[in-house]
């Protein structure tokens, strides 16, 4: 699959976003603006300005709708919900070629929000899976101590765990362990 580069760094900014809400005994890793600026910084979020309050409040409500769409049980679910995103941020496509990157689209106004910058290039980035027909690569880690956000991008759609290193690596020793011990009883 062909993802663009502004896609990709948007999507990129998705899913770090989504794995920032807590899950089950985790904290949240968005709770306060240091947090929220850390972000930013993580992932390269070109034309923030000061944040405040408000911005963390509409961020994290942000993250909530896109947590839907990776929960959305079809496309036509996570196409409702990409449109309410993309709607709610005015969004305005402008062509800029900022910080040594090529020619790119940025779907939001100069100028905009924190919550409506995301919205709109982290909703864009999520409509161009519905359109392509590839909204099942949107998904959640099968680890059961785990859950995160993670786009499949493999060839055959076969990626099941948010890093092979750590949770695939983890659940795959786990279970050699479990026949070697099944083995010698």
């Amino acid at each position: 699959m062909l993802i663009p580069h502004d896609t990709r760094i948007a999507l990129d900014a998705v899913v770090g976003l989504v794995n920032t809400a807590p899950l089950s005994d985790e904290p949240d890793n968005l709770m306060d603006l240091k947090a929220l600026y850390g972000f930013v910084q993580a992932f390269d979020i070109s034309g923030v300005g000061d944040l405040g309050e408000q911005d963390l409040k509409a961020v994290r409500e942000v993250r909530e709708r896109f947590a839907g769409v990776f929960a959305a049980p079809g496309p036509q679910e996570a196409a409702d919900l990409v449109n309410q995103l993309v709607a709610s941020a005015g969004t305005t496509p402008q062509l800029t070629d900022h910080d040594g990157y090529d020619w790119h689209v940025h779907y939001f106004a100069p100028g905009a929000s924190m919550a409506d910058h995301l919205a709109a290039d982290g909703g864009m980035a999520l409509a161009f899976f519905v359109v392509a027909g590839e909204q099942e690569r949107l998904r959640r880690c099968e680890a059961p101590d785990c859950g995160h956000a993670f786009v499949d991008l493999s060839r055959n759609r076969s990626r099941r765990y948010c890093s092979s290193r750590t949770c695939g690596n983890r659940l795959h020793v786990a279970a050699y362990r479990a026949r070697r011990k099944a083995a010698t009883a």
